[in-house]
């Protein structure tokens, strides 16, 4: 936990056709102004380590996702291990840990993010994240 400088939140807009190339999802997940990080950033001091919070995920007012971090299925250190097997981590370095079920194209029916819509990205102890969908 030692390496761990705070948390924010990360609004991940994967690009879901691109997501459909290959088995990887990396490519769906790396455009430009598909991705946002803040509003700020709680310092670690803050936030003992393996404390639960609460996520959630809100589309035009409504609660679309929500977990907690007991929910998840690689624990924070347990990601970190991973990542530094492929790569160094420095300093400033931000990882992202996924996402809690609900997404919208996973629902029946799918559900698509369109020009306009707000999205906001809660976790208890850190705050809210909103963006607005634009226009590609």
């Amino acid at each position: 936990w030692s390496h761990i400088a705070g948390y924010s939140c990360y609004n991940d807009g994967s690009v879901r056709d691109w997501q459909r190339h290959t088995i990887q999802w990396t490519a769906g997940k790396n455009f430009a102004q598909t991705g946002g990080f803040g509003p700020w950033m709680v310092t670690a001091d803050e936030i003992p380590p393996n404390t639960k919070m609460t996520l959630s995920c809100r589309l035009n007012g409504e609660r679309m996702q929500h977990a907690t971090t007991e929910q998840m299925i690689f624990k924070i250190p347990k990601i970190i291990e991973y990542v530094s097997t492929w790569t160094t981590l420095v300093p400033g370095d931000v990882l992202v840990t996924g996402t809690p079920g609900g997404v919208g194209a996973r629902r029946n029916p799918p559900l698509w993010m369109k020009p306009g819509d707000k999205v906001e990205i809660e976790i208890d102890k850190v705050g809210i994240l909103e963006n607005s969908i634009a226009d590609g």
